[in-house]
């Protein structure tokens, strides 16, 4: 293991050589200096030796609380001896001496004081990013905290870095796991799939990781291969009895859900049986009795149920899922009075538990209380889960307007009748007097005492009346039940154990958590309002965003009424509200969940993971994030269900596997959204590293780490980290003096602010250098030299001789930043770091010889096999763009679009249309009446055309709602959102034709009927205009965009691609000018043609093109297309906005709010495309685009020769190898591709080209010599004409001249490639691995020797 290398000796000399200005200062510092040396002096040798080893990768590999006593010993001892050489150099120590800090507090799961170094050593260490361990181990820290954005970060900066990181595969777990979290589901499978091949140590077995992977197609409702996973694993030979018993209950579960997997009564015996062989291999299990108990009330058996619930609370603690269960039982057996009782402890236990509230009201109802019944159905729909809160909403309202007409109508004919009231009867208004009283008891007046005496005096007395009455209930009711449902069969009335009197049903803030609770379809409730199955309900819970009931004698009151579970008034039936000692322990019950929460996956009962009335309860739901139970090993949640409709799964819950191997959590169900409030008392961190038998030492960490950490943690992981976002993090130290020390001197309130220093580990504008964006090899280079604007860019003056003296053109205003300009930041804010760290292009010779190059690259080799580290010598990992600064004014933020009227030939071929175009500073141009000029058959990719020419080729159709341009709201019309969803499916050319012609047929009758009611439809319609902006949107018509059509064979499209011919140069598809036409192989969509066939309302939603290259689209009509534009320089804002909606920037599907855009100063272009218009988007720039009538489009890609085109292309390659997304199109290869074809005289493009091949050429002759060094053979391969580019199998990097392919793959000539670093992943020294080269170093050494810049081109005169 390689260490910091931290120098105890030179930490205590840094110490005590520390200038303090004057002898005195010195004396003293040297008095110091002694004593910490004394400090180090009992660190013998050997320690030392032993601490230089340990760092964050041993994390979760020690064995602390089990067999590494001493170990422990020796850390706490090695941060004590830390802490106090800080204290008395007052900080002045080297960096790297905090990282090790870092690193020891780690491992002894101090997380405050383990985030506190790091954030420390981040301010001092400039390269901090070199640091794969720092970097690994404040991956581990954020990801304690649930701080997922910031986690992922983390993560992926150390695989950019260090490709071959000996962690890999925990890391690829992680980020598995928060993807899965964060419903990213296609980035969770990628990253399991990397760890599942990844034969490095894990602290989860491969079928636990299988475990989650099955899981994941449940929660994408791909439930047949969930069940095909699932079985597969349970043939997997030695499968321990935890994983089999998680499998078993997950699988029986899912059939009771799903109704896709077969008939109701095979599904159900399949589920039991699961169910059974789980409970065999763990009896312990109270998930697996309640589901259990689940299956047999939904089949009739009524004793087993009750049996089974019985044994889900004798094994596990208390959950509200379980007594709502309970009480439907006895409400579907005509045992009112215990239905009732079960619903309470329900309530108690999670006062969210909207199915409680529901199935309470339905009680009072049926007994005909319909206020009780109104106040427990307004409970439910406070809950922010309840998804059924409109016809909830129109039931209280049928209630109300009941009670308001009988009220009425009675008192109208009827004398009220006088009914017998005993004087120590209470009211309901009473009882709320007498909890406020109660609240208030020390400030109350000498009358308000004497008022709160007689009333608790007479709430005694009525709660004795009411327990006699209850125990002569009680004594006559049978207590025999038949194995079924009948008529006069009763459940136990004394399930209910530890019965204690309580008083009174009060409020106290939330303690404790008592997990998520899912969505799901309602049950068929006795006498109850509503069908089965007709009322959804969301039970899920916010941490923090209700209050927890509790009672007892103690009472807390609440303030609210809301809070009280209404009595059943009528009949003077109130149940005493007894239970089983739901939290049995004197201890305060957060204490003993976080003590539960640090021993790994427990089997423990996971009251959140099915919802009593819920036939789909899931590991989490609905879009306020839930994280739980993300790991095999996640506290107290046992199942897994999975999500039911109109519910997005957020975690799969796993949480009794091998306690050893816990990953994560969501402990008792964390919310993560910006509305919650999480308790500092709760652990909110998903654990990877629990061992078994380890002690709480959490608890500790926890408890010292104050409330408002917890809160920034949520928002940090709920929205995009703007500058006013902080990472959590906040040093909890029992010494304040240290603590000041390890915050830094900008949190001087260590027990009350975040640290300022936090926003420095990851912030969103990162000013680390200010050319920042020069985070890949040719950008290190652009960024270097001076950064004029484009020198194609031409004078107002000259774009105006396009045009005709009376057709003017729209070119934007406002001189938008030139995005070839490296240094366009905001102003660096206070902590962080100087610009000094990328070396300046030209300290790097450019323009050495081949051989020059080959001889500096011997004896790079590391340990025989280099990895690729050598790339990123001077290139920190990339990162997003800050916003442009100073900020657009207002009334700058709707740009006119720049526009061109072209009259003629001569128009679409003058040089400064190009120059125009290609400028950076206009994001976009439209190119008006381009096909009229040049004489364009547009005809030709008309809909009847395209079916007459090939009626069978295959469209993709995308599936998506009709919303209005400038609108994306959610399905059900509440809300607006940035996810912008739609299915895919496939058609062909003629079906979608048909689609299209009947779609405007359909109109036409639409509008015929409008026309006939023209009157009454105004007037209808303006009444709802005035209306639109108070009522919910909806219901959406759904749609068919016909999109990604391929028209790249020239056999059967050869009209329409030479009609294509006719095109200026800079705009055709292939030209010897556009970078894409030299890459050499067909790239579907980028070199080629696309159309695309739309409706009104087809969109296509938020992106910046492949590897940011230009794009050009003709609009062949006859509808006309809107379009929305935002500038390149931008799309960090736009990155930021999709993280804060948790939707994938590069691979998600998302259509922007203006609102949100405006309101961050974010400019958005916006305009009409009609029929012959073509639409030039420049490099880098962000755009969605929808259709207003029925059209179809043609685009491809271009690449403009400029270094600008260049620059952001690279750029965008280096982005997505962190987001480990592949790049479309292979920039190595097209780089050595350029420099062989073309000769460049742009100075600055030909640094950035040149640059790259010497990058590439020391890695491959690195490469070379470490594999010759190791003994391995490399097989000469070569390349064939239009060979694609090729691409790593596993991580989908780019594999340049050398490629391994597995010894298999080899003699099948299949060639399944992979990159160095998984290769090393798959098989350490290779040795299933064959060597291929492509490229002769000779010839690469002569292309780079022969790729010089050209003189300049005289200015072109046509």
């Amino acid at each position: 293991m390689k260490s910091c290398g931290v120098s105890l000796a030179a930490a205590a000399a840094a110490a005590s050589t520390a200038s303090f200005g004057d002898e005195e200062k010195k004396m003293a510092a040297g008095k110091a200096s002694g004593q910490s040396e004394e400090d180090f002096a009992s660190l013998t040798a050997e320690e030392k030796e032993v601490l230089s080893g340990l760092d964050s990768r041993l994390f979760g590999f020690l064995r602390l609380h089990e067999d590494g006593a001493r170990t422990k010993a020796l850390l706490l001892k090695a941060v004590g001896c830390y802490e106090s050489l800080i204290l008395k150099a007052e900080g002045k120590v080297e960096s790297d001496f905090f990282c090790q800090l870092g690193h020891f507090n780690l491992l002894l799961e101090d997380y405050p004081k383990a985030l506190s170094a790091y954030q420390r050593y981040y301010s001092l260490q400039s390269d901090y990013w070199k640091n794969a361990a720092f970097l690994y181990g404040l991956g581990l820290v954020y990801f304690h905290y649930n701080a997922f954005q910031w986690a992922i970060k983390a993560f992926r900066e150390v695989l950019y870095v260090d490709p071959s990181f000996c962690r890999a595969k925990e890391i690829h777990l992680r980020l598995g796991l928060m993807f899965k979290v964060n419903t990213d589901f296609e980035s969770s499978f990628k990253h399991f799939q990397l760890a599942l091949v990844d034969c490095n140590p894990c602290t989860l077995s491969n079928a636990e990781i299988r475990f989650h992977v099955a899981h994941l197609y449940e929660t994408q409702r791909k439930y047949h291969l969930a069940k095909k996973e699932y079985e597969q694993l349970l043939q997997t030979e030695n499968l321990p009895a935890q994983v089999k018993a998680t499998v078993l209950q997950q699988l029986g579960w899912m059939h009771h859900t799903v109704d896709q997997l077969g008939d109701k009564a095979t599904k159900e015996n399949y589920a039991i049986q699961c169910l059974q062989k789980s409970l065999e291999a763990d009896p312990n299990s109270g998930q697996s009795w309640y589901f259990l108990g689940r299956c047999y009330s939904s089949i009739g058996k009524v004793q087993d149920a009750f049996i089974s619930y019985r044994q889900s609370i004798d094994k596990s603690e208390a959950s509200a899922d379980t007594w709502c269960s309970i009480g439907v039982l006895y409400q579907q057996q005509n045992q009112p009075m215990d239905a009732l009782q079960a619903y309470i402890c329900a309530v108690q236990l999670d006062h969210g538990h909207s199915a409680a509230w529901m199935d309470l009201g339905t009680l009072y109802e049926s007994c005909n209380q319909s206020q009780d019944a109104i106040k427990c159905y307004l409970n439910a729909t406070r809950s922010k889960n309840c998804s059924n809160t409109s016809a909830l909403a129109a039931r209280i309202k049928y209630l109300q307007n009941t009670l308001d007409a009988w009220s009425s109508g009675h008192t109208a004919s009827h004398p009220p009748v006088q009914q017998q009231v005993h004087p120590w009867c209470l009211t309901p208004q009473k009882l709320q007097h007498l909890e406020h009283l109660r609240a208030n008891r020390n400030n109350l007046n000498p009358a308000q005492k004497l008022m709160l005496e007689q009333l608790e005096n007479q709430f005694v007395l009525m709660q004795q009346h009411q327990q006699m009455r209850q125990t002569g209930v009680a004594q006559v009711r049978s207590t025999g039940i038949s194995n079924g449902p009948t008529a006069d069969s009763s459940l136990p009335t004394n399930f209910v154990s530890g019965q204690q009197p309580q008083v009174a049903l009060t409020r106290v803030p939330n303690i404790t958590q008592h997990g998520i609770r899912p969505t799901c379809p309602g049950q068929p409730m006795a006498n109850g309002p509503f069908p089965a199955g007709s009322v959804p309900c969301s039970t899920a819970r916010t941490l923090g965003s209700t209050d927890t009931i509790l009672i007892g004698n103690n009472h807390i009151t609440g303030s609210g009424s809301n809070g009280n579970v209404p009595y059943l008034q009528r009949n003077a039936l109130s149940l005493p509200h007894n239970r089983t000692n739901l939290t049995s322990s004197a201890e305060e019950p957060w204490k003993k969940q976080l003590s539960n929460s640090t021993q790994g996956l427990h089997k423990g009962q996971s009251s959140h993971l099915a919802g009593p009335n819920c036939e789909r309860p899931l590991s989490s739901t609905g879009p306020s994030q839930h994280l739980q139970a993300a790991g095999t090993g996640i506290q107290n949640q046992n199942g897994h269900p999975t999500m039911p409709s109109n519910s997005v799964t957020q975690g799969a819950a796993l949480n009794h596997l091998p306690s050893h191997t816990a990953t994560s959590g969501g402990q008792q169900g964390i919310t993560l959204t910006k509305e919650s409030k999480p308790s500092g008392n709760t652990s909110a961190v998903p654990d990877t590293n629990r061992h078994s038998g380890e002690t709480p030492n959490s608890t500790a960490s926890v408890e010292g780490l104050p409330n408002h950490v917890h809160q920034v943690t949520a928002d940090a992981v709920s929205s995009p980290s703007h500058g006013d976002s902080k990472s959590p993090g906040l040093l909890s130290s029992d010494n304040p003096q240290l603590s000041a020390l390890l915050m830094g001197k900008a949190n001087n309130n260590v027990g009350t602010g975040t640290c300022d220093k936090v926003n420095n580990i990851h912030p969103t504008v990162h000013i680390k250098t200010e050319n920042s964006v020069a985070s890949s090899p040719s950008s290190a280079i652009s960024t270097a030299t001076p950064s004029p604007k484009s020198t194609e860019q031409t004078t107002t003056n000259s774009v105006t001789s396009l045009n005709s003296p009376h057709s003017g053109h729209a070119v934007n205003g406002e001189a938008l930043e030139d995005s070839q300009s490296p240094i366009k930041t905001n102003p660096p804010l206070i902590g962080h770091k100087p610009n000094s760290q990328i070396i300046p292009s030209m300290s790097v010779s450019i323009y050495p010889s081949s051989a020059e190059v080959l001889k500096a690259c011997r004896n790079l080799g590391k340990n025989g096999l280099s990895n690729s580290s050598i790339l990123l010598d001077k290139c920190p990992p990339p990162r997003p763009p800050p916003p442009p600064y100073p900020p657009l004014p207002k009334d700058k933020l709707n740009p006119p679009t720049p526009s061109i009227y072209l009259e003629n030939k001569r128009d679409a071929f003058f040089p400064p249309l190009h120059q125009f175009c290609t400028n950076p500073n206009n994001p976009v141009t439209v190119i008006r009446g381009l096909a009229g000029a040049l004489k364009l058959d547009l005809g030709l990719f008309s809909t009847k055309t395209l079916v007459e020419t090939n009626n069978e080729h295959l469209v993709e159709v995308r599936t998506q709602l009709l919303q209005p341009s400038d609108e994306n709201w959610d399905p059900t019309g509440i809300k607006k959102i940035w996810r912008c969803e739609s299915s895919k499916s496939q058609t062909t050319i003629a079906k979608y034709a048909q689609y299209q012609a009947s779609s405007f047929q359909e109109s036409l009758r639409e509008e015929n009927e409008k026309k006939s009611h023209h009157k009454d439809h105004s007037d209808s319609e303006s009444t709802s205009s005035d209306n639109s902006g108070r009522r919910r949107k909806g219901p959406f018509k759904t749609i068919r965009f016909g999109t990604n059509i391929d028209l790249s064979d020239d056999k059967k499209w050869k009209l329409q691609l030479h009609e294509l011919t006719k095109l200026p140069a800079f705009v055709r598809v292939v030209s010897a000018g556009n970078l894409l036409s030299h890459v050499g192989h067909t790239i579907l969509g980028m070199n080629t043609v696309q159309l695309y066939m739309k409706v009104p309302g087809s969109r296509t939603p938020g992106h910046q093109e492949n590897n940011n290259f230009c794009s050009v689209n003709i609009n062949i009509g006859p509808g006309d297309c809107e379009w929305f534009v935002v500038p390149e320089n931008y799309w960090g804002v736009m990155n930021d906005f999709c993280e804060k909606n948790n939707v994938n920037f590069l691979m998600g599907s998302w259509w922007p709010n203006l609102e949100d855009l405006y309101e961050a100063n974010v400019p958005v272009y916006r305009f009409i495309q009609r029929p012959g218009d073509l639409v030039w988007i420049n490099a880098g720039t962000v755009h969605w685009v929808q259709a207003i009538g029925w059209c179809n489009n043609i685009a491809w890609n271009v690449g403009p020769l400029t270094a600008c085109q260049y620059k952001l292309a690279v750029e965008r390659y280096e982005w997505n190898k962190l987001q480990s997304v592949k790049s479309i199109a292979p920039m190595v290869h097209l780089s050595w591709n350029i420099a062989r074809n073309i000769k460049v005289s742009d100075p600055k493009l030909f640094e950035m080209i040149k640059y790259c091949l010497l990058r590439t050429l020391k890695q491959c002759q690195t490469l070379r010599d470490a594999l010759i060094a190791a003994g391995k053979e490399i097989v000469w391969h070569g390349i064939t004409k239009e060979e694609p580019a090729h691409y790593c199998s596993m991580c989908e990097v780019e594999v340049f001249s050398l490629i391994y392919v597995t010894n298999e793959s080899n003699s099948r000539k299949t060639y399944v490639v992979h990159c160095l670093d998984c290769a090393r992943k798959i098989s350490g020294n290779l040795e299933n691995f064959v060597v291929l080269e492509q490229y002769k170093m000779e010839d690469l050494m002569q292309i780079y020797d022969q790729f010089t810049l050209a003189p300049p081109l005289p200015p072109s005169s046509s």
